[in-house]
């Protein structure tokens, strides 16, 4: 049970990021940095060293891999801290499969917002662009991150928060079924 607990404040973790990305297009510092400490903390709390280790090898995870979507301004700073912390939580393992399913979420949002402002060609142009700029080795420009006010943005917490949710209610869904 103590397991569970430690999923619901994850989730709950995920719902006050995911609002406050949806309110402000940010996922602030003090929720996040608290939040991958405590997770560390209470995991060794509960499960000892076994718990810290799980819970390290969790939020240096998702760090890593999401780190260089950050370096090439593709997503922002505070969902990288928000993966890290939620990994901290529920350890490599289960962060894996809520990264999966934010991500498909996020997509799902993205193909929406895209045909929603009828910008499937300048959509297909860019994805050429990246291609293109992969293939070669080098950084898209400037005009494919972040930074570029007239891009479309994705709040990915609140896809990644969706995701958290939906996977703690299938955890206690079988738990109690």
């Amino acid at each position: 049970m103590l397991k569970e607990g430690v999923w619901v404040l994850a989730t709950v973790l995920a719902i006050i990021a995911g609002w406050t990305d949806w309110r402000t297009r940010r996922i602030p510092n003090w929720l996040t940095v608290p939040a991958l400490l405590f997770g560390i903390a209470l995991n060794t709390l509960v499960w000892g060293w076994q718990g810290t280790k799980d819970s390290l090898l969790g939020a240096g995870l998702g760090l890593v891999l999401l780190l260089p979507f950050v370096l090439v301004r593709a997503l922002g700073a505070g969902d990288w801290k928000l993966v890290g912390a939620m990994g901290a939580f529920v350890g490599p393992q289960t962060l894996i499969s809520v990264l999966v399913v934010a991500i498909l979420i996020a997509g799902i949002m993205g193909a929406i917002l895209i045909i929603r402002k009828r910008r499937v060609g300048q959509t297909l142009k860019n994805l050429w662009q990246m291609f293109q700029a992969f293939l070669t080795l080098r950084l898209p420009g400037p005009e494919l991150t972040l930074d570029n006010p007239a891009s479309l943005k994705i709040p990915f917490g609140v896809a990644f928060a969706l995701a958290a949710v939906l996977f703690n209610a299938h955890r206690l869904w079988e738990l109690f079924s």
